[in-house]
């Protein structure tokens, strides 16, 4: 046999083939998101978090970080594109490291990978500049870091690099997206374990202060961020005011869930409030979104003094005097949220850039809606009806893929493992604030399973390790 021909046939025989071919399916897949979506998709949120970066005064309607993230963008390209290669870097980085990371390896990596690639969450939505995908790729690829840490554990240099890359993109997550500091604890934990696993004596110790110290050096990193950022602010934080939302959106759903629930507090303390609520927001109450309460309700209270006490007073009333009341309420929209049931009423997808024009003048940008950016919609939309677009599939998914990966346990395992447990618990969050229908809230649960299964199709050999 030839030099070359016995060269490929080691090649194809060995653990290197399939692993390779699955990371050139991935950068593919990489490069195909960004041709097709060049120069990213501006909503109106984003087009308002670019107009404030560029004028360095945040207004605190969203998150300080996301307009710092595009400011810089900007300043190195005009239109921030160089922020919508970040993102897109960010998800299929980390599908990269777990497929590359993933042993022994398997030839059904690269199938799976290249079937992903058309779903709407890899081939679209990375492309989007929303918080919500912000969060997502930087949730996923702190996991893959702190995956990668473990898989060359003993190299002492790498594995303080790894942890540390991947302490920074949890923060940035949790940044994005306040709730997406419930999947720290995973990290931690995660981290903990792979700790005391390598220790030959005191064990739990060193897991406890690895554990300990990851959570420590996350809370600090998010203090001295948030302080940095908060300077730019040139209001309020917007946080008490969409709390104060959230308290109205509950209110007004108890009363239209059950008429006869007595609004005691606001009966003693504001009636005009307990009468607004009954006669103008309950009947245009809808579990699916709070958008119907804004015009009558919600824009008008913005702008009053002495709300904000009595609706939470009432709200405590709720929760505390009325808990079954306050659950049923809560998974109405929950609901809404995980299954989507009308897409036609939630955001599903978001091509072009929209705004309006004064934000667009601040930003920089035009008005845009071409023939490519309709398509690119009808595409994602196309598979609205199919368990591709669906949480729950992701959800169901998820909770298989973590039973199947603590029943290997292998090192890296754990750490994929966990990063599906931080995605079905940041989706669970949502059962208590979410407010709306929109698709992009459990994105990052769909990607933390995405990257799972990919992890998991790539690696063979499914009986356990222990």
């Amino acid at each position: 046999m030839r030099r070359g021909a016995t060269f490929r046939v080691a090649f194809l025989a060995g653990d290197r083939a399939p692993r390779l071919i699955t990371a050139a399916i991935i950068v593919l897949a990489w490069a195909g998101c960004l041709i097709l979506n060049w120069p990213g998709h501006f909503s109106w949120d984003s087009v308002m978090q670019l107009a404030e970066g560029r004028s360095g005064a945040y207004s605190g309607q969203h998150p300080p970080v996301m307009s710092w993230l595009l400011a810089l963008a900007d300043a190195a390209q005009p239109g921030a594109v160089l922020f919508v290669v970040f993102d897109a870097t960010l998800t299929f980085g980390a599908l990269l490291v777990l497929a590359l990371i993933a042993r022994p390896a398997s030839w059904f990596g690269a199938p799976v990978a290249a079937a992903l690639a058309f779903a709407p969450q890899l081939a679209v939505y990375p492309a989007i500049v929303w918080k919500d995908v912000l969060f997502a790729g930087s949730f996923v690829a702190g996991f893959a870091c702190l995956a990668g840490a473990v898989a060359i554990w003993a190299r002492r240099p790498w594995r303080w690099s790894l942890l540390g890359a991947g302490l920074s993109l949890l923060v940035l997550g949790a940044l994005s997206r306040q709730n997406g500091l419930v999947v720290l604890p995973f990290a931690a934990a995660a981290v903990g374990w792979m700790a005391s696993r390598s220790a030959a004596r005191a064990k739990a110790w060193r897991g406890v202060g690895y554990t300990l110290g990851f959570l420590a050096g996350a809370a600090a990193m998010l203090l001295a961020a948030t302080a940095a950022l908060d300077t730019r602010l040139t209001g309020p934080h917007g946080v008490a005011e969409q709390w104060e939302h959230l308290e109205i959106y509950d209110v007004v759903g108890a009363v239209a869930t059950d008429p006869r629930y007595r609004l005691g507090v606001l009966n003693d303390r504001a009636p005009w409030l307990e009468s607004m609520l009954r006669a103008d927001a309950a009947p245009v109450y809808s579990p699916s979104r709070i958008d119907s309460l804004e015009d009558d309700v919600l824009d008008p209270l913005d702008h009053r003094q002495g709300v904000a006490a009595p609706i939470a007073a009432q709200w405590r009333d709720l929760v505390l005097r009325h808990p079954l009341l306050y659950l049923r309420v809560r998974a109405a929209v929950f609901r809404w949220t995980l299954l989507t049931p009308r897409p036609a009423e939630c955001v599903m997808i978001s091509t072009g850039v929209d705004g309006d024009d004064d934000a667009l003048d601040a930003a920089g940008l035009d008005e845009r809606q071409t023939k490519r950016d309709d398509a690119i919609e009808a595409y994602a939309l196309g598979f609205v009806a199919t368990p591709v677009y669906s949480h729950a599939t992701y959800a169901v998914a998820g909770a298989l893929l973590l039973a199947l990966l603590l029943r290997r346990r292998r090192p890296t395992d754990v750490v994929v493992a966990a990063m599906v447990a931080g995605g079905l618990a940041f989706a669970a969050s949502f059962a208590l604030i979410s407010i709306a229908c929109d698709y992009r809230y459990l994105y990052g649960l769909d990607l933390a399973v995405i990257a799972a299964a990919l992890y998991a199709a790539a690696s063979r050999a499914w009986r356990s390790d222990r």
